[in-house]
């Protein structure tokens, strides 16, 4: 049994694609023979010298292909399924965003017409799948660097004896937000936090200077030392699978604020008093480290609720510069969420999940 992983032609590198590769890496080195397999377009952010796993151009990988083989794509690129489906493969489509599920179909074609089983990347992407094409999908959730991404303070320095920091922030609070996302809503919320700060000075309230943090075109490192250096994330993606940026913050001690596009609910939890839950009918989810269910971790806003999401900004922005134990309980709670989320957690599901593949348990053959 060989795993055939599409790699989309893309402009540019992004989330989707790192858990791509790190879930080839994983295979590679656990010793399953796995192929990466680009289009014309190339495959952006692809170490060409050093890739996770080998490279199969296109043309040898779709002749290559059995009925005994994994052939894997993501959601978007239905096309790219047609080598396995011509050679009977075990079709494989990993819904990293539920939002392009249906979307990506050509016109007349339903996916219970298709031959494909389905891997999806968050509960809610599970739980959409299984309700749009009536087949349940095992969850791969992706993985972060826990090594670069980390807290500036110190274990234990300025903090509450569990290691998050109780320390307000010194200077202006630095609010770390990516433009690409939904950048008319996310300037309507900047507008409204910057009104409320003012008018509240106007009254004799302690005046707080805030200040904006862009992350876009910056490499790995550079984003994780912005987020070290900030002390909130502000997210305002959506539609998302289970965007990988908030958790990226969390465990670089940033207080989470914003939208959670759905599949971010995966590991964001309600913080605020009050403060809006999934409608919709939730598992366990992910838990932490130790098995148990993940904290409150955030002030979570519905999408596109400019107003919820200015005043839970406020909010955040307050606790930042006051500190105290409840910045540090929160701090903490995001910590143990990242975590949840290591590379090494990834690497285990991986190969958990494909220990059933092999032995025929999951993405069984195509039908006769």
């Amino acid at each position: 049994m060989r795993t055939f992983l599409f790699v989309p032609p893309l402009p540019r590198m992004t989330g989707g694609l790192a858990v791509l590769y790190r879930m080839a890496g994983h295979l590679h080195a656990a010793g399953y023979p796995v192929f990466l397999i680009p289009r014309e377009g190339g495959a952006p952010g692809l170490d060409p010298v050093n890739p996770p796993a080998p490279v199969m151009g296109w043309e040898e990988a779709a002749a290559a292909v059995t009925p005994r083989d994994v052939w894997l794509a993501p959601e978007g690129w239905v096309n790219a399924l047609a080598p396995g489906l011509r050679a009977g493969a075990r079709c494989v489509v990993y819904v990293q965003n539920w939002a392009y599920l249906l979307s990506a179909l050509p016109p007349g074609v339903a996916w219970p017409q298709l031959d494909v089983s389905f891997l999806a990347v968050s509960d809610p992407v599970a739980w959409y799948t299984r309700e749009v094409t009536g087949r349940e999908a095992p969850v791969l959730r992706p993985g972060i660097d826990l090594e670069l991404f980390r807290p500036a303070w110190a274990e234990g320095a300025g903090g509450d004896g569990d290691g998050a920091s109780a320390a307000p922030a010194q200077g202006p609070v630095r609010i770390a937000w990516m433009p690409r996302k939904n950048r008319a809503l996310a300037q309507q919320v900047r507008e409204m936090l910057s009104a409320r700060l003012a008018l509240a000075a106007s009254r004799g309230e302690r005046a707080i200077e805030v200040e904006w943090r862009e992350i876009h075109g910056r490499t790995h490192a550079e984003v994780a030392e912005l987020l070290r250096a900030s002390q909130v994330f502000l997210a305002t993606g959506f539609p998302e699978g289970c965007p990988l940026p908030p958790l990226e913050a969390l465990a670089s001690g940033c207080l989470l604020v914003g939208f959670a596009g759905f599949g971010g609910w995966d590991y964001m939890r309600q913080a605020l008093p009050g403060g809006m839950t999934p409608w919709w009918p939730t598992p366990a989810g992910s838990t932490d480290a130790d098995g148990a269910a993940l904290p409150p971790n955030g002030y979570i806003a519905a999408d596109a609720d400019v107003v919820a999401a200015g005043l839970a900004l406020e909010r955040a922005v307050r606790l930042a510069a006051t500190g105290g134990p409840e910045l540090a309980a929160l701090r903490r709670a995001g910590l143990a969420t990242a975590r949840a989320y290591s590379l090494d957690r990834q690497r285990e599901t991986v190969l958990a999940l494909w220990a059933r593949v092999a032995g025929g348990e999951l993405f069984p053959p195509a039908r006769a």
